[in-house]
């Protein structure tokens, strides 16, 4: 590896503290093993090691403070296993949820800034066109690439924060511009123009971006002009979750995809896919692992809902209470926006309850005894039985709406005819 004489200072202890070193220690060790020639300057970090899932993250991450690691670019943080506010919502032993608390505490002494969510976009942090960032955390690694056009590659944990303290990431992967061109095509020009005008459709395509691409970049053209950021961020982390895709041109939205050429670099794709209603509907359909009958739970909010999307909780829920427990997942800006505005109040009278700094995948919130959890989204739907037991229900927004109104499952199956 090339590396320049401030990098081999600070390896060898010359400069910079010890945390400084062990941090680029990491860094260059992976940049070995993945045959990275040399280490990029970065912009900014997103930080998902700090969701406990062992006691080994929070050790290392205080060995980093009490050695003198401090990040050296913004590093926003992802979910915690604790909503601080209120940490007695997760049901974990105490035991794990002192050390979950250490390893957050742990990231906020090396100066990250505690944003505590799965969706930094919405919380201000937007890379820039072109610039080089490590983001850890799937989605939020997608819609980085895809929709600003910043570059990252699919940063883990114990990396991430290696790579903010260092302000370097292994030049390798999408961070190269001959490696951020698609292969393959998906063209879903010849699907009914009202269907994919609907939300619902988003989070379906992405689930079937994952499981066509893998970790192929593709590019998807026919896709209508306007979508918001609520409906790429559904994209984005459904395509994150069910394969490994860390950027999708969407032609037309992606910033490095005007037109299908430009997202091929000029080449031709090596295989093109047509897309078909039947093929949508199947990808709907294997979302859901439970049929219609009654649900347990609806859980909202995987990426974390935006403001707009609890404004359209109380629009589709004209005043009538749920039956069920209604989880919005969510950051603490937009809890702070809702509180602002009353609509915190409003959603807590139909029986929302709100979760911050954590999710309901990723923490023991859901009711203990495992039933069927209704959701819109499909990132919520692919994890659901594997991190919590409770087998999922997709559904549009509007459906989560209803059925948790009935406390059974309802399901509008004009938005898909």
């Amino acid at each position: 590896m090339l590396l320049t004489h401030e990098e081999k200072a600070i390896l060898s202890g010359a400069t910079g503290t010890e945390g400084d070193r062990m941090a680029l220690e990491v860094v260059t060790e992976t940049a070995r093993m993945l045959g990275a020639e040399r280490l990029v300057d970065i912009h900014s970090s997103h930080i998902d090691g700090c969701l406990y899932h062992g006691d080994s993250g929070a050790l290392y991450c205080e060995k980093l403070v009490e050695n003198g690691a401090r990040v050296k670019v913004p590093s926003t943080t992802n979910v915690g296993a604790l909503n601080l506010l209120k940490p007695d919502q997760s049901r974990l032993p105490a035991a794990e949820r002192k050390m979950a608390y250490r390893l957050m505490v742990a990231h906020e002494r090396m100066g990250c800034t505690p944003s505590w969510t799965c969706a930094p976009y919405q919380a201000g942090a937007r890379p820039a066109l072109g610039q080089q960032v490590a983001w850890g955390e799937s989605n939020a690694v997608a819609f980085t690439n895809t929709v600003l056009g910043a570059r990252t590659n699919r940063y883990g944990d114990f990396l991430d924060i290696a790579c903010a303290i260092s302000a370097r990431a292994p030049y390798y992967g999408l961070h190269m511009s001959q490696n951020r061109h698609a292969k393959l095509v998906l063209d879903v020009s010849g699907l009914n123009p009202a269907l994919r005008a609907q939300s619902a459709f988003f989070p379906v395509l992405g689930s079937m971006i994952g499981r066509l691409a893998g970790e192929t970049v593709c590019a998807v053209t026919g896709m209508p002009g306007g979508a918001s950021d609520d409906d790429l961020k559904a994209l984005c982390a459904g395509a994150a979750s069910t394969g490994a895709v860390a950027l999708t041109h969407i032609v037309g939205i992606t910033p490095e995809a005007p037109d299908l050429s430009s997202a091929l670099g000029g080449a031709a794709p090596e295989e093109t896919l047509s897309l078909t209603h039947e093929m949508i509907l199947e990808a709907r359909d294997r979302l859901s692992l439970a049929k219609a009958g009654p649900i347990d739970s609806v859980a909202l909010g995987s990426p974390h809902f935006s403001t707009a999307e609890c404004q359209e909780v109380l629009r589709l829920a004209h005043g009538t209470a749920f039956k069920v427990p209604v989880y919005i997942c969510m950051g603490r800006h937009t809890l702070t926006e809702l509180e602002a505005s009353g609509a915190d109040k409003a959603l807590a009278a139909l029986g929302v309850e709100f979760v911050v700094d954590t999710c309901v995948v990723v923490t023991p919130i859901l009711p203990a005894e495992p039933g069927v959890m209704m959701t819109n989204s499909a990132k919520f739907a692919h994890y659901a039985t594997g991190n919590t037991g409770h087998l999922p229900v997709f559904g549009a927004l509007s459906d989560c709406v209803q059925s948790a109104q009935a406390g059974r499952v309802i399901w509008d199956q004009e938005l898909w005819t």
